[in-house]
């Protein structure tokens, strides 16, 4: 089993190191300077990186560079046609997820969850604490938690199902934690179901962000066009920051197309520690 509360406290130091570069991007730091900026030597710093991402901390900060998220872009676009052709999430299967995405309907939706039972927890994860909350058909909710605001995700749970028995059962939950985040040996993950709701113009977004490729990023045109709406860019972005399930749906390989990482709503160090946490995982998988 995968040790998630080691995994969650190393992420708030990496978290650190890179609002620490981000801040500082100007006099671009040495990995000496950034690993004293978070209490650590040098030789612990390399052991942090190793432990969390298993790749050292000079080879990940790479990742995090405005030209690689360039070169990316420019690599992504041929395979992002490709994935939407044969209807396949591409390469990367091994630490990609196979997901299945069921929207509320629209009478569900107008209910807001009446009848439906939620269980939700708190867990450690490799990008910090999370809210996972599920039903009966799947996972109806994943967030990540903010400088401790526990209680301002379970008010956002409880306003998006406000007719629902909202339960708090970690361990109910726990499970879906390994199925999530683990990735353990070499088979790939087990199939997770969503259960969203959304407008249907946001559920083909999620859609489309489904099949982006693990290691991939694209942009907010690229989705456009790809559901056939090339001038509805600035309703994707919007679209892409109502996803109640980051992560699972991959909101966080959506940037600029100048290059920038962009916003999160999960906090954009995080989504620059995800992206380079991917980026390691596809080069361990290519070896």
């Amino acid at each position: 089993m995968t040790d998630f509360n080691q995994l969650s406290q190393d992420y708030y130091r990496i978290e650190e190191a890179i609002r620490f570069l981000e801040r500082n991007f100007r006099h671009q730091p040495t990995l000496t300077e950034i690993a004293e900026h978070v209490r650590l030597s040098e030789f612990h710093f390399q052991r942090l990186f190793s432990r969390w991402v298993g790749i050292s901390p000079k080879r990940f900060l790479q990742f995090l560079t405005k030209q690689y998220a360039k070169k990316l872009l420019a690599e992504s676009r041929n395979l992002l046609e490709v994935s939407y052709g044969s209807g396949l999430s591409g390469p990367g299967r091994l630490h990609d997820l196979l997901i299945s995405c069921e929207a509320v309907t629209p009478g569900e939706y107008q209910k807001s969850g009446a009848g439906l039972t939620i269980t939700y927890g708190f867990h450690p994860s490799p990008f910090g604490e999370c809210l996972i909350a599920q039903t009966e058909r799947g996972i109806c909710n994943l967030r990540f938690v903010n400088r401790g605001n526990h209680a301002e995700l379970l008010a956002a749970l409880k306003k998006q199902f406000q007719k629902s028995n909202i339960v708090e059962d970690p361990g109910a939950t726990e499970p879906l934690v390994e199925q999530i985040f683990g990735f353990a040996g070499n088979s790939p993950a087990a199939p997770l179901h969503l259960y969203v709701k959304g407008t249907n113009f946001q559920i083909k977004v999620w859609e489309a962000l489904l099949k982006i490729p693990l290691g991939a990023v694209v942009s907010y045109q690229d989705i456009a066009r790809q559901i056939g709406m090339p001038q509805a860019s600035r309703a994707v972005g919007n679209a892409v920051g109502q996803n109640p399930v980051p992560f699972l749906i991959p909101c966080h390989r959506v940037i600029k197309k100048s290059g920038d990482f962009g916003n999160y709503g999960e906090g954009p160090a995080r989504k620059k520690a995800i992206l380079g946490w991917e980026a390691a995982q596809k080069i361990k998988e290519e070896k």
